[in-house]
């Protein structure tokens, strides 16, 4: 069945519908560069009401098995990819990209010219869209995304709905749960934490009522600051002196936290190519990362906050530090599912602040 993708400017192209053939709600329309992982980007949390766009021209040669999944649902609303594999060829696959995506009752167009697409995001920006049948009126579903006004409950969509714990004998540590790849949470438990995963909008009482060695902020979908509560809480949480580590949108809301501004970026980064420079080392990591927004980096100045990654393509900031705290945060995915495991090493590093944490009040 031929259907076509509208975006809100106008432009628009037709493509071959799979998934479910039913027109797509509303969508913001964005590009991921990974050559691999199509299954965890699917099933990342962070994409929640966005159409993910993948670069790479062949997606779903290695299909979909039971193990790479980065939630039990996926929550982006539509998938565009320029060459469907329809017959994948791998040991541990289990479904097919298209039955997946048919399950999941998830809109996709595939033969779209994704090239085309990606160069007028880049010129043109994040854009909202739709995939509506192959006759629709441009200018009426145009009118409609004008028109549909801008979600403001994302993290509330995909946030765990109550407290659980996966114990362990190891360190305490409470996951502030915004939208978190399952990933970040196997880290820990394969590091020996007792994890505690809590609603990203739990309140302080509730999370020092855990007993935390450690706290750690995860990702999670939309604008960093219509988490308000989160914030405030946040920067309570701080001033306890509990070590806390951010990644992603945890890393803008500490930013916010201390009194820093994020902004939305013209395409964002989402890929597990971009390099991030250490301004300590002057090490170079490549990174997996999935963002639209950014924190400011005048806005730090008098907040604590020190730049500790920048990102080597645009100069944005890709990490912080507290100078009074033992509170750190960065904009990539250590966890790197999928990825490369640069970054991996810093799981261990925010675990062992609260080792040294530990070592200076019992001195």
């Amino acid at each position: 069945m031929r259907k076509q993708l509208v975006l809100e400017d106008g432009f628009h192209l037709f493509g071959e519908a799979f998934g479910s053939l039913e027109d797509s709600e509303v969508f913001e329309i964005v590009f991921n560069t990974s050559m691999t992982g199509y299954q965890e980007i699917l099933s990342d949390p962070s994409y929640f009401g966005q159409g993910v766009l993948f670069t790479n021209p062949l997606i779903g040669n290695y299909g979909i098995n039971r193990d790479d999944f980065e939630a039990l649902r996926p929550s982006l609303s539509a998938v565009f990819v320029s060459t469907l594999c329809e017959r994948p060829s791998n040991f541990r696959s289990k479904l097919s990209f298209e039955e997946f995506l048919l399950g999941a009752k998830i809109p996709a167009l595939q033969g779209i010219d994704t090239r085309a697409v990606v160069r007028h995001i880049r010129s043109q920006g994040v854009l909202r869209g739709k995939i509506v049948s192959a006759d629709a009126d441009v200018a009426a579903v145009q009118k409609e995304l004008c028109e549909t006004p801008l979600r403001h409950d994302h993290t509330l969509q995909v946030m765990t709905k109550k407290a659980y714990e996966i114990p362990a004998s190891g360190k305490r540590i409470v996951l502030m749960d915004f939208g978190a790849k399952l990933n970040i949470l196997h880290a820990l438990v394969d590091h020996g934490c007792s994890v505690i995963v809590v609603p990203g909008n739990s309140s302080l009482e509730e999370i020092l009522s855990y007993a935390p060695d450690g706290i750690l902020v995860s990702n999670g979908p939309g604008d960093p600051a219509d988490n308000k509560e989160a914030i405030q809480t946040l920067a309570r949480l701080i001033e306890k002196d509990i070590p806390i580590f951010g990644i992603c949108l945890g890393h803008q809301l500490i930013s916010l936290a201390k009194g820093g501004r994020t902004y939305k970026m013209k395409f964002g980064h989402r890929g597990a190519n971009q390099p991030v420079v250490d301004l300590k080392t002057g090490k170079v990591l490549i990174t997996s990362q999935n963002h639209g927004y950014a924190v400011d980096e005048k806005s730090l100045e008098g907040t604590g906050l020190v730049p500790t990654y920048v990102n080597l393509n645009d100069k944005t900031i890709e990490g912080v530090r507290d100078v009074s705290h033992p509170v750190s945060s960065v904009q990539f995915h250590p966890e790197a599912a999928a990825g490369p495991h640069d970054a991996y090493c810093l799981i261990r590093d925010f675990l062992k602040t609260i080792d040294e944490k530990e070592d200076f009040i019992h001195a």
